[in-house]
């Protein structure tokens, strides 16, 4: 049933306060799923002079808390829409998952639906902040591969793929999987959390077709905010390259900055020194996941090596549908959940998304999930805005690169699970932990896959 609320701001614009006297007015041209504007995200000022706004998803579980089952459900949003596309028809699947969506997603089973007669695609998912939605939408296809981008400096590997990402604050990604995952005619879909220009899916485009050539892309993300102008830039790579590239989104539409962005300085929670210290637990989920580390190790920008291994089923290494398994999820979510003491916030880090998304969304009622990110918010404190709060830190996988979490009131959770997906001395973890002292929560529970 279409909400006639969601239909009325159709092709109207919409002005969104962000900051000061910065505003963002939007005109959505489509929505196909006919859901309130509000659901899809929240407006803030980002501390980055190549792009001084942020559309801060509500979907994602990235700078905004949601409930677990929300982030993987959006995935298999998108993954009806790219069915009905390729299709021309209404999904089977639309009803139920829109039923669930409305349900907070709480009874979500994300079981494929899409036949490999229909697709059999190689899906890219975006670092760091579509690694999480890129594995969920892969997991609607009944045959097709998955990997996503990384950052990291991979020792053993040489990236086949590499590219930039202009607007960004951490610009360089690249690709570790096997040549012959590539070296093949099959689609290609890329994903994203959002289009703006559509020069990150062009850049990817062009280094893909250059290496091994093919007839059809799709890029696929939440929102697609391109103009005019660079939807005529991604029909100009259609041309030049004789490919067909379609797009797929959850919301479509236009925006305007209006107003002078503000030279805006990196504001954070300042931590207490009296505060009450958490009880701290380490735990490794080794015994779960020893049959599924890939022996690959990494140096940080500050020449630090890491040599424990990554875990083969976050897809940076390319993973495919057939060799998945929740079990081991399932049975380590078990114990993780007898550890909780009430309201509880899991935190993924950087790009390890997915997996914690999933270990919470089996770890009981009362759960919320999000992850650490790069991307420097400037916090403020009203009810509109994306980041009422901050907290910075040195990532503790990498020292030289600073993250941040936002959004987490004091005594708002009674415990939190902080995802690594290898293991981090305890030294490295001080400053993290430190800031997290401010939201005064009763335990917190260090999980690492990989090591002891």
């Amino acid at each position: 049933m279409k909400d006639l609320h969601t239909l009325t701001y159709l092709n109207k614009k919409i002005s969104l306060p962000i900051i000061h006297n910065l505003q963002m007015d939007i005109i959505i041209e489509e929505n196909p799923f006919h859901l309130p504007l509000e659901d899809f995200f929240k407006m803030a000022a980002r501390i980055n002079k190549k792009r001084a706004f942020l559309f801060v998803s509500k979907l994602l579980g990235k700078h905004l808390p949601i409930e677990p089952n929300k982030g993987l459900l959006t995935g298999f949003m998108l993954a009806v829409r790219y069915e009905e596309i390729i299709t021309g028809a209404i999904s089977p699947q639309r009803e139920e998952i829109m039923a669930i969506y409305r349900d907070s997603a709480s009874q979500f089973l994300d079981k494929p639906f899409i036949s490999s007669a229909q697709a059999n695609p190689i899906i890219i998912g975006f670092a760091e902040t579509a690694t999480g939605l890129g594995h969920s939408f892969f997991r609607a296809f009944k045959q097709a591969t998955f990997f996503h981008t990384t950052r990291d400096n991979v020792n053993e590997l040489v990236p086949i793929i590499t590219f930039e990402e202009e607007h960004s604050h951490a610009t360089s990604h690249r690709c570790y999987v096997e040549e012959d995952t590539l070296d093949n005619l099959r689609e290609i879909i890329l994903v994203d959390d959002e289009l703006t220009t559509g020069k990150t899916a062009i850049n990817i485009i062009r280094d893909i077709h250059q290496k091994y050539p093919r007839d059809k892309y799709t890029v696929v993300s939440i929102l697609d905010w391109r103009s005019k102008k660079w939807q005529l830039e991604m029909e100009s790579l259609e041309q030049e390259l004789q490919i067909k590239v379609q797009v797929v989104s959850l919301l479509k539409g236009s925006f305007e900055l209006i107003g002078v962005p503000l030279n805006l300085v990196s504001q954070t929670e300042i931590t207490e020194t009296n505060r009450k210290k958490p009880q701290l637990e380490y735990i490794s989920l080794e015994n779960y996941v020893k049959e599924r580390i890939v022996p690959i190790t990494s140096t940080s920008l500050a020449g630090i090596r890491n040599d424990y291994g990554y875990l083969k089923d976050t897809g940076r290494f390319g993973i495919h549908m057939g060799e998945l398994t929740d079990d081991w999820i399932r049975l380590a979510a078990n114990d993780l959940k007898k550890k909780r003491v009430g309201t509880t916030l899991c935190i993924g880090t950087g790009e390890f998304m997915y997996i914690p998304m999933k270990l919470a969304s089996y770890m009981g009622e009362n759960i919320f999930y999000q992850s650490t990110t790069r991307s420097p918010i400037y916090p403020n404190n009203e009810e509109h805005y994306g980041a009422k709060n901050a907290f910075c830190f040195s990532n503790p996988e990498d020292l030289d690169i600073v993250h941040y979490l936002y959004n987490i009131d004091a005594k708002q959770y009674d415990d939190i699970f902080l995802f690594f997906e290898r293991k981090v001395s305890e030294d490295r973890l001080a400053e993290l932990l430190a800031e997290l002292t401010a939201v005064q929560v009763k335990k917190i529970n260090i999980v690492y896959c990989s090591g002891r």
